[in-house]
């Protein structure tokens, strides 16, 4: 059943709530328009799932921050907005269209050490420019081993609210969630020590598809 009616996040159901109203009321005005509102109503509440995910737990290995598909693997400096400018990391980056679940979750356990908020445009976030122009929400990790991974969640074109479950100092589990972007965002992954696993285009989901090995 929960694959049929999945776990909804707790930022779905408001629009839900709308989206189920304006289709009674459409209805009433024209059958087939009630219709077409009836399958939007649908489409809103699969965005908002929450699907449980099972990771593998294991700190040799960095999983997906999120849903989507693969569009950047490559070796940058890293975000000058946490002064890494002047550090290389290797970059992952993952796009999430409006079919794909928003919900982010850690490519690790960690520590949180800091969580910067920066505002700014929405550009179509496949681009690259976006990683740097777009609202953003940075979580800088530090795992057992000392290593920081840097979660970037990006906003949109579409998307218009970033948002933000995990805490500054709080201890977390790999594949555990940290907030959500809603609709069209993007997640980009800093990080060192590791080997890549995967390639532009791939699909991923959130906790549980492998990114990087030691």
């Amino acid at each position: 059943m929960d694959k049929i009616f999945p776990k909804i996040h707790d930022e779905g159901y408001k629009f839900i709530t709308i989206a189920a109203l304006i289709t009674i009321v459409i209805y009433f005005i024209s059958s087939f328009l009630g219709l077409l509102c009836f399958v939007l109503t649908i489409w809103v509440y699969y965005f908002f799932r929450d699907p449980e995910r099972i990771s593998i737990d294991d700190e040799n290995y960095l999983v997906s921050p999120a849903d989507g598909s693969i569009v950047d693997v490559s070796e940058t400096n890293g975000p000058k907005e946490l002064g890494l400018e002047n550090k290389k990391f290797k970059k992952i980056s993952i796009f999430m269209d409006v079919f794909d679940c928003h919900v982010n979750r850690s490519p690790c356990k960690g520590k949180v050490s800091e969580i910067l908020y920066k505002p700014g445009k929405f550009l179509n976030a496949s681009l690259d420019k976006s990683s740097e122009e777009n609202e953003r929400n940075y979580y800088r990790i530090v795992n057992s081993q000392g290593e920081e991974i840097v979660v970037v969640q990006i906003a949109g074109l579409i998307a218009r609210r970033i948002v933000s479950e995990a805490l500054k100092d709080q201890e977390l589990q790999q594949g555990e969630r940290i907030g959500m972007i809603r609709f069209g965002s993007r997640v980009d992954m800093y990080f060192e020590n590791y080997n890549t696993l995967v390639k532009n285009e791939q699909k991923t989901l959130a906790g549980e598809t492998l990114l990087a090995k030691k």
